[in-house]
């Protein structure tokens, strides 16, 4: 994954592509200026164009985009974090991370005690299964 100033360059990027398309749609199918009197015979047959809907499509999308913007510059450290306020909050972190290798070695270790115990119980099972099954075929079928 991508860190916060790279996403927040990329969404520059897209805000910047939907504004150039947004235009480009605009020029594309915008209806023409007239001027003073001058009437084309082409001007009169266009036909209409949905311009009301991409109006829509690219404000939403830009405004979409301005707010993920604006969601990733309050993700990013604020001046006031000093570079001991960032080592504080690393130690912090780092004994976090060591409690939780703590209590994850403390699962681990009862996990293969109780895989122990359940391969143990397996093998008695086992044992007994074949204990049975030997006695059943050696003991002579009794004559009527």
């Amino acid at each position: 994954m991508a860190d916060r100033l790279t996403q927040l360059q990329d969404a520059v990027n897209s805000l910047a592509d939907q504004f150039c398309n947004a235009i480009g749609v605009l020029q594309q199918c915008g209806p023409p200026a007239s001027f003073s009197n001058i009437q084309t015979a082409i001007n009169k047959d266009q036909p209409a164009n949905p311009t009301e809907e991409y109006a829509q499509l690219f404000a939403a999308l830009i405004a979409r985009t301005a707010k993920d913007i604006d969601v990733l510059i309050d993700s990013l450290p604020s001046e006031e974090s000093t570079a001991a306020l960032q080592a504080a909050s690393l130690c912090r972190l780092e004994e976090e991370n060591h409690e939780a290798a703590a209590r994850l070695e403390e699962v681990v270790y009862r996990g293969d005690m109780l895989l122990e115990k359940i391969q143990s119980a397996l093998a008695d099972i086992a044992q007994s299964q074949l204990k049975t099954r030997s006695g059943t075929h050696s003991q002579p079928v009794p004559d009527s």
